[in-house]
């Protein structure tokens, strides 16, 4: 079925507009390499994602730096390593002292010092601090709607499906407060109605862009969305209709919520002069098996330095100024951020940046420029350094680990209880040819080439190079925990945690 914003694309096409343009960019949460209908799923329902993968630019290279939500949500917003700003080991949580430091420069910052209205809706998950010094409206956002941590961090019992009160499956963090939903830095309701919540995201967004035209100024939307993190939810017109159980359910309201957006453009006339990026901040949690997405021909997932933890699904779409087709050119999230001001004319932050310029490959009038890509594990240290390197097509695990939201697959290298394990020589792979990380190069029983001999020269030499020259910043996560730090609506009440309950209207 066609979306309905596709009818715009042609005239927005022919009336792309030399202004600097509005940016979209829509962060999906645990979603694997092998969701998407475009990337090869055969039963889930995303056309309007589908539709922007054959109008735009689909890549089939593009990583996260890290396999884990808070690394890895940093690092897209910063263009920089999460280890060079301490946001590592782990994640936050709600009671976590630590948070994106203030002194990190933001996409939202770089685009509001060039007058765009910026706004965000969704998961923040980078700190709160104390009366939420790291949240959104201190980091470049002049608007924020959203939970600031990852929704499974609550009581289960809060996490309510269709109909209402029914519980969801699974289990979450009963020790803590209810989940809040923040209006900028104000309680709006804790818990919120989840199965409402992508739809309160979308009017939010829609007010964001009509605003900013309204204002003649350009616009920066931040549309991070709970979906398809576990454990699912999704409102009304999804539960039970997408084919593909709770995961299909909750992907298929994230590609509506992805076509309403595409919709409200075209209303505005602005398709032409927005760009929309799609990706997604770590491969699947596996350990959920169908409720935990899927990492398609890659392997293991979420928490491993493995193809299917950091190789994400990505899409890029502006018509009039991006080519429809496919990219096997290397790219990653760390690139959006120097992407962006390129395009927007906006100055780079005076710090070491991770990420470069992908502008002419989005434009048709050059190639990437990244070479290379540096994996750390969950919990890195400066001993052990990187775990593995991409360098074109070849790629090295100095260092492997599994990890719990790994298991159940086939394969027990991603398991838990697959510890860390020194590789000497390391396992290499060419991706080109083995994009599942199934065959070794260098396990003995084939005869090497010359020049992968000479490729993992290469890597082992980047490797010292790069562990020698990196520098981790003081760990936020070693901050410690704070109680009193978690959000609640009345602040005082007791018995906490359950006196902190201000629930809003269920529609």
């Amino acid at each position: 079925m066609r979306a309905l914003w596709a009818v715009s694309l042609a005239v927005a096409a022919g009336l792309a507009s030399a202004r600097p343009p509005n940016i979209v960019l829509i962060f999906a949460d645990d979603l694997g390499y092998g969701d998407l209908g475009s990337y090869g799923h055969p039963s889930s329902t995303t056309p309007n994602l589908d539709q922007m993968a054959a109008g735009g630019l689909r890549f089939t290279d593009f990583y996260v730096p890290a396999s884990l939500c808070t690394p890895s949500r940093a690092a897209l917003l910063t263009g920089r390593l999460p280890v060079r700003m301490g946001m590592y080991p782990g994640v936050l949580g709600p009671s976590s002292q630590g948070g994106l430091p203030l002194e990190e420069v933001t996409l939202a910052e770089v685009l509001a010092a060039q007058g765009y209205l910026t706004g965000m809706a969704g998961k923040w998950h980078l700190g709160v601090g104390p009366d939420g010094a790291f949240l959104p409206p201190h980091q470049g956002f002049h608007r924020f709607l959203g939970i600031p941590y990852s929704h499974d961090q609550g009581p289960c019992q809060n996490l309510t499906c269709f109909p209402p009160d029914t519980p969801c499956h699974g289990s979450c963090d009963q020790d803590l407060v209810a989940i809040p939903l923040l209006a900028n830095l104000s309680v709006e309701a804790q818990p919120p109605w989840l199965p409402g919540l992508e739809a309160r995201y979308v009017a939010f967004s829609r007010d964001l862009m009509s605003d900013a035209q309204r204002q003649g100024r350009p616009f920066f939307l931040y549309y991070a969305s709970h979906h398809t993190h576990y454990p699912q939810f999704s409102g009304r017109s999804f539960t039970g209709h997408s084919g593909r159980g709770p995961f299909g359910d909750a992907l298929m309201e994230l590609d509506a919520a992805v076509g309403a957006l595409m919709t409200t453009l075209g209303d505005l006339g602005l398709l032409g002069e927005t760009l929309l990026i799609f990706t997604a901040d770590n491969g699947p949690e596996t350990m959920r098996m169908s409720r935990g997405g899927c990492s398609g021909l890659l392997k293991c997932g979420k928490g491993t330095t493995f193809e299917g933890g950091v190789r994400e699904p990505a899409l890029a779409f502006w018509p009039g100024h991006i080519t429809p087709g496919v990219t096997h050119e290397l790219a990653s999230s760390l690139d959006l951020l120097p992407t962006v001001a390129a395009l927007t004319g906006a100055s780079l932050p005076n710090v070491t940046l991770d990420g470069v310029d992908l502008s002419p490959l989005l434009l048709g009038t050059g190639k990437s420029p990244r070479h290379s890509l540096f994996f750390y594990p969950a919990y890195p240290d400066e001993v052990r350094g990187v775990f593995a390197i991409r360098s074109g097509k070849y790629k090295a695990h100095f260092f492997t680990q599994g990890s719990a939201h790994s298991d159940t697959t086939p394969d027990p290298a991603c398991h838990a209880t697959n510890p860390v394990t020194a590789h000497e020589p390391p396992l290499l792979y060419d991706l080109s040819e083995d994009p599942g990380e199934n065959y070794n190069l260098l396990d003995g029983t084939t005869e090497v080439s010359t020049e992968a001999l000479m490729a993992m020269k290469d890597l082992q030499l980047l490797k010292a190079q790069y562990d020698a020259a990196m520098t981790f910043g003081p760990s936020q996560m070693a901050r410690g925990e704070d109680p009193a730090l978690q959000i609640c609506c009345k602040p005082g009440c007791h018995p906490h945690p359950a006196c902190c309950h201000c629930p809003n209207h269920r529609p």
